[in-house]
């Protein structure tokens, strides 16, 4: 009976998505296993900055502040211009929302197969016990 409330036949549509998803929504997931990386999103969820405002907090050189924009750049997430000798970056929303979805719809599958769980424990008579 367990075994039928985690049945994964009922996931079988995410399971379809999940193995017919976008290759740039892993893009994006690699991009935001950096903890580096992370930060600048986070920052620039306030607003655009520069990459010299960006490199300040993290300690590093401004090469390396704009490798870690290129990967961000690339995976859709920021996206910079630059004007006179200044580049400036800003955040792309439509790729954190394409990340923000899928674990939004992984979260609702989980959640379906714990409350049916739950409900299975909850009415189930108790075997075994005195």
């Amino acid at each position: 009976m367990v075994k039928h409330l985690l049945d994964y036949s009922v996931a079988a549509p995410t399971l379809r998505q999940v193995l017919n998803y976008d290759a740039s929504l892993d893009r994006v997931f690699q991009a935001l296993a950096d903890p580096t990386r992370r930060d600048i999103v986070e920052r620039l969820t306030r607003g655009p900055a520069s990459v010299s405002a960006l490199a300040e907090p993290l300690a590093m050189s401004l090469p390396a502040v704009m490798q870690h924009l290129q990967v961000l750049e690339t995976c859709g997430l920021v996206r910079s211009e630059k004007v006179g000798r200044v580049r400036t970056c800003h955040i792309e929303p439509p790729a954190l929302r394409a990340a923000e979805t899928w674990l939004a719809r992984q979260r609702t599958a989980w959640e379906t197969r714990l409350d049916r769980l739950g409900d299975h424990l909850t009415d189930s008579p108790e075997e075994g016990r005195s």
